[in-house]
């Protein structure tokens, strides 16, 4: 289980590509390699990824052809950066949300408002997910348990403060990029017993 708030940025600089596999080295910060071992989860950009190896600072995680073509981890290359977030334990204060580290969709950013202090990213949700997204509702993007802003039209956006832009990618991403999304799984599993009854009593969510 992951919290949502992202501990540093790690730095691709190795990826070996096998048949069905893609295995990558990640340079973690400092903070985030302390006590690791192989078998351990750690969170890039939101997906729950297994330990293969360590070496000082630099683990290695295995990818499989799920998780390249369902992530954003597909199109890293190397020199390019990650979210890096350390599994929770159990007495580990939760400043986000619980995120499971599994991806739901990868979701393109459309436009980019900015003002004093405060950057505003808008996204196009997949319409089999647009149930799960609520005003004020939370939503895991590249890793980082964020609050949705506002949802019109099949579209939501997020509003970041100077903070998270400066320990995230979300510095620097821009229009067209694809971030990795989880649904907060609370929310859709309140949403799936409601469609679940209204369904056996006739109704749809749309009537309401």
């Amino acid at each position: 289980m992951f919290s949502g708030i992202v501990q540093g940025v790690g730095k691709v600089i190795k990826i070996n590509e096998l048949p069905n596999l893609r295995q990558i080295t990640v340079a973690l910060p400092q903070e985030c390699s302390l006590n690791l071992s192989v078998g351990a989860s750690v969170a890039n950009n939101c997906c729950c990824l297994t330990i293969t190896a360590i070496e000082h600072n630099q683990v290695s995680f295995d990818l499989m052809r799920e998780t390249l073509d369902k992530t954003n981890l597909g199109s890293l290359a190397v020199g390019d950066f990650v979210n890096i977030e350390r599994a929770a334990k159990f007495g580990d204060e939760i400043g986000g949300h619980a995120m499971s580290g599994h991806i739901m969709a990868t979701v393109a950013i459309i436009k980019i408002d900015e003002d004093a202090n405060r950057k505003t990213l808008w996204f196009r949700l997949p319409e089999n997910l647009q149930h799960y997204v609520f005003t004020k509702g939370f939503i895991g993007l590249d890793g980082c348990s964020l609050t949705v802003g506002e949802v019109k039209n099949g579209e939501f956006c997020v509003h970041l403060i100077p903070e998270t832009l400066q320990r995230t990618l979300f510095g620097v991403r821009q229009v067209g990029d694809l971030i990795n999304l989880e649904i907060d799984a609370n929310t859709q599993a309140i949403v799936d017993t409601v469609q679940r009854v209204l369904r056996e009593k006739g109704l749809s969510l749309k009537q309401f």
